[in-house]
């Protein structure tokens, strides 16, 4: 495949794209409007699917030295501690879907792939560039760059995650809209924990209005831990990353107990992220239109109930890959089929996603029936086939 393309946005999307279409055989062009390569955040989960797409890659061996493999998921009830159901994880994840189930620091992903884009010769890296105008006809696609560059390009790739510039283009006039949720993050070394509170496997706590999840990351050094309230955003919405008060969370997990409770005090140094969505997926031109393809958060911002956020751009970039060497040399065709595979999983993906969301948070007696369908049931309901054994 001899293709060039540009691709806005140098976070773990873009880099994944990059390296997929170089090693596709395609000439890339990189363009990231921070003055260094950073990629902020905690932890993210990588499901088998996901974890599949890095082996693809050549990157198994680079992520086993900084990830984690958890054996199990938890699901627990945030009030009583009670067990509700455990979904095996480990040498079944990896005998049942053919790879593991990983958790990761996003730095550290983010590290990973950009070594990896790094040793690509056709890849060009472009930092302090950020998109001012995006313009396309049938046989080009022409941006600028704060930097008074005019760049033509035969295809385009908005990797420019939620609030993307290149998504505005296609889609004016339709801003990201507050969930009405905050996640509080945090990631600490476990040896700094009491050892009581210490973990190596994935707890999902549900509590009313609120839910917890604690995985570890860096090989089990360090613990990830993300706890996700009703509440509104504070100050600029577009910035998304603000310190949080440990003692306003305190008082709003207040009824939860040991030991997700005790877990919470031990912790002093929070970040809040307030969560912002855009509505679900409708059709492929939400994915791609004409020469421009939108990639992950710019394309399907997913709501943090699934764990695949990271997971559909990866998969994302790889399908986009494969599209173009499926139809070599026509970049509306490969792009129409690229939109046609992905917007339909994108937007289950997204589905699921917001239903689980509705669930985690249930209260009264709808959290008891909850609560024993996943005793019941819970190996059946936290398993799902149609998500991880999905292949490219």
């Amino acid at each position: 495949m001899e293709q060039s393309l540009v691709v806005v946005g140098g976070g773990i999307g873009g880099l994944a794209t990059a390296l997929a279409a170089a090693r596709a055989g395609a000439k890339v062009r990189v363009l990231e409007q921070a003055q260094t390569f950073a990629e902020l955040g905690a932890g993210i989960q990588l499901g088998p699917n996901v974890v599949r797409v890095l082996q693809h890659w050549g990157l198994e061996t680079a992520l086993r030295k900084v990830a984690a493999f958890p054996e199990r998921l938890e699901v627990r009830n945030a009030i009583t501690a009670q067990v509700l159901g455990v979904l095996p994880l480990g040498d079944r994840a990896l005998a049942r879907y053919g790879a593991a189930y990983a958790t990761v620091a996003r730095a550290d992903l983010h590290s990973l792939l950009l070594s990896a884009v790094q040793t690509q010769p056709h890849v060009d890296l472009q930092l302090d560039t950020a998109l001012t105008t995006v313009q396309q006809d049938a046989q080009q696609v022409e941006l600028c760059t704060t930097q008074g560059k005019s760049i033509a390009t035969a295809l385009l790739v908005g990797a420019d995650g939620l609030w993307s510039r290149v998504r505005q283009h296609l889609q004016p006039g339709s801003p990201p809209q507050a969930t009405g949720h905050l996640a509080f993050r945090a990631m600490v070394k476990q040896s700094t924990l009491p050892a009581r509170v210490r973990s190596q496997v994935i707890t999902a706590w549900l509590g009313p209005k609120f839910h917890a999840v604690q995985y570890p990351v860096r090989g089990g050094d360090w613990l990830n831990i993300v706890v996700i309230v009703q509440g509104h955003s504070p100050g600029d919405p577009s910035s998304w990353d603000h310190s949080a008060n440990a003692h306003e969370l305190r008082a709003r997990l207040a009824q939860a107990q040991a030991p997700l409770l005790d877990l919470i005090h031990a912790v002093d140094d929070w970040r809040l992220w307030p969560l912002y969505d855009r509505p679900p997926m409708a059709s492929a031109r939400d994915q791609a239109q004409g020469r421009i393809a939108l990639l992950g958060d710019a394309a399907h911002p997913m709501r943090p109930f699934l764990a695949q956020g990271a997971g559909m751009a990866l998969e994302d970039a790889q399908q986009l890959a494969a599209s173009l060497q499926t139809h070599p040399g026509d970049v509306p065709a490969a792009l129409a089929h690229y939109a046609q595979v992905r917007w339909q999983r994108n937007a289950r993906v997204q589905a699921r996603a917001l239903r689980n969301g509705e669930i985690f948070h249930l209260r009264g007696p709808m959290r008891l029936g909850r609560d024993l369908s996943l005793k019941l049931l819970g190996k059946r309901l936290l398993d799902m086939p149609w998500l991880y054994g999905y292949k490219i």
